[in-house]
């Protein structure tokens, strides 16, 4: 991808995660990082980030990793994902997602996606499978 494709696909956030407040920090073949800030919306009965959400960026994040690396007309979907939660991230905090490759197939690649907190701690480790697929329009 180009410079203006990348810039393109940082444009083209997902409505959904932008009703999360996430943010596309970077996003090149070497490195993606997504933010989101913990918001009240977000948290669990606890006052910490909900798990879902955090697996929601995790999705995004690796998800954009795959997009990166794509052929025109081809597309990526989550296959499966695990998730370890490690420690809470608190109110008014920011969550940062960082997918790192472990398997980059022609039909699969697979992520782990470390999760820090604000304070560069980790909070959670997401291993996901993308699917890459060939992309054809409804009839």
């Amino acid at each position: 991808m180009d410079d203006s494709q990348i810039s393109a696909l940082i444009e083209a956030h997902s409505p959904y995660s932008e009703s999360l407040g996430m943010e596309i920090v970077a996003a090149t073949l070497d490195q993606v990082v997504l933010r989101m800030p913990v918001t009240r919306v977000l948290t669990n009965r606890n006052g910490v980030l909900h798990g879902g959400a955090i697996m929601s960026l995790a999705d995004h994040a690796a998800g954009t990793a795959t997009h990166l690396r794509l052929s025109p007309g081809w597309a990526t979907t989550t296959l499966e994902s695990k998730t370890n939660f490690l420690r809470p991230i608190r109110l008014g905090d920011m969550a940062e997602a960082r997918p790192r490759p472990l398997h980059l197939g022609r039909t699969t690649m697979i992520w782990q996606t470390d999760i820090l907190r604000g304070d560069g701690q980790l909070a959670a480790v997401v291993i996901q499978t993308q699917l890459v697929l060939e992309w054809k329009e409804p009839v």
